[in-house]
């Protein structure tokens, strides 16, 4: 029934260039997956792998949980943050969001 509809000719020539459309498509999707995903997300973690290289004592940070204090220790994997007067607290230097402008502690 469907044969009256498409004729067996133009069948054939759709499914013979059909593979060259198709690895378009493919590069196609690989590239906007490439521009819009892998790139920028990779930029992200550089960026905050260098944040997190370039911490030191004195550094008024706020940490993925909101917590605001300044580092008073750093280490290989954890550092120290005070968040009041005579409270420090231990936290993995990856949770660590932003470097604050200094005297932001006290502004707040």
């Amino acid at each position: 029934m469907l044969e009256f509809f498409i004729s067996p000719a133009h069948a054939q020539d759709a499914a013979a260039g059909g593979g060259i459309a198709q690895i378009v498509m493919l590069v196609g999707f690989v590239a906007i997956f490439y521009f819009l995903l892998w790139r920028p997300q990779s930029k992200r973690a550089k960026q905050h792998k260098q944040l997190i290289s370039n911490l030191e004592k004195g550094d008024e940070i706020v940490i993925g949980g909101g917590l605001v204090g300044r580092v008073t220790k750093v280490g290989d994997e954890f550092l120290s943050m005070e968040v009041a007067d005579g409270t420090e607290v231990n936290v993995q230097k990856n949770a660590v969001a932003a470097v604050l402008p200094k005297g932001t502690i006290k502004s707040i």
